[in-house]
């Protein structure tokens, strides 16, 4: 996806927040396998005592019950069911807002894609702008701020494939992860299609790597409220280990020679493989540093933001040339 989204649409809903908004909208977007699913169970543990504070949850149990229904094109029908499907969502948001809700969390990773997809696609999330601009717009420019979960590449597809298995489908061979390996799409390019989407709001980039099985943390970066300790112990749906891996092919008759003699995570990239994806996450990680071209904001530690929309002062260099000056200068004299 390339280009600006508009900031009006077709159907005349304004996509910048209109004044004398008294309620903002936080997107949870995930992304899958960084956390999601403790974070929900955590919001939902919580939510009467966050309601009291004036805020509300939305979750996967309501979002995928027929509130986000049509607002991706039905490719059997041909039917366009987007305007019914906005005019549900801003009949629900209005009645939140008229019984004192002053942020509403709506946490859903499949709203930018599913596992399933960028498995077949070998690629992270190709079809997020789309997605997201149809979206945007359902929400009737109240969304304040979209926050987006990241993990290392390598680490991330590992866990994708080993949930695929769990979930019953075919165990990936090694032309599935050369293929990730070659794919040229990393999460700066999510991050802009993301930024693309949803032009009028704030979107904030959570590593996994930080907020890994701490929800409250998350909630204080995701929305500055008080977060409360309750189900903070929890880390729910993680991926299968080796051991556990061998038991469901076992039972599914399938041989899996790769993971003879394999203790703990599964992590089916080779040295070579694994360093590549790590420096791509790197890269990501220093863009994001560096001020991410003012399209997002990292958030690696609840206490404090690395990087806002202004670069931080100093130089910044990076690439070959610098690290060999950098190697020289470390030399003795």
């Amino acid at each position: 996806m390339t280009g600006r989204i508009p900031g009006t649409w077709p159907n005349g809903a304004v996509v910048r927040n209109r004044a004398g908004r008294t309620m903002d909208v936080i997107l949870h977007l995930g992304a899958h396998r960084t956390g999601s699913t403790t974070f929900q169970s955590y919001m939902t543990r919580n939510r009467s005592t966050l309601r009291a504070k004036g805020v509300m949850y939305w979750g996967p149990p309501r979002t995928r019950s027929g509130l986000f229904a049509g607002i991706q094109p039905n490719t059997y029908t041909g039917r366009s069911t987007q305007a019914r499907a906005h005019g549900r969502i801003q009949m629900q948001l209005d009645r939140a807002a008229k019984d004192g809700v002053k942020t509403l969390i709506v946490s859903d990773e499949n709203m930018i894609g599913s596992v399933r997809s960028n498995l077949r696609c070998r690629s992270l999330y190709p079809a997020i702008g789309e997605r997201m601009a149809r979206f945007a717009p359902a929400f009737e420019g109240r969304i304040s701020r979209v926050v987006l979960n990241t993990r290392a590449q390598d680490l991330y597809w590992a866990s994708c494939a080993a949930y695929g298995v769990a979930r019953g489908h075919p165990m990936l061979r090694a032309v599935a992860f050369d293929g990730m390996t070659a794919s040229t799409r990393s999460w700066r390019d999510v991050i802009t299609d993301l930024s693309c989407a949803v032009d009028a709001a704030d979107v904030a980039v959570l590593p996994f790597e930080r907020f890994a099985g701490r929800p409250d943390a998350m909630l204080r970066a995701i929305a500055g409220c008080d977060a409360p300790k309750n189900g903070t112990d929890e880390w729910l749906n993680r991926a299968p280990n080796t051991t556990e891996l061998r038991e469901i092919l076992k039972a599914q008759k399938i041989a899996a020679p790769e993971l003879d003699g394999v203790i703990g995570r599964w992590h089916p990239f080779d040295a070579a493989q694994t360093a590549a994806l790590r420096e791509d996450y790197a890269d990501d990680m220093f863009w994001l540093t560096a001020g991410a071209d003012g399209l997002a904001t990292l958030t690696e530690y609840t206490a404090r933001t690395r990087a806002g929309k202004i670069p931080p002062a100093g130089a910044i260099n990076k690439g070959h040339n610098h690290d060999i000056q950098e190697r020289h200068m470390a030399q003795p004299s």
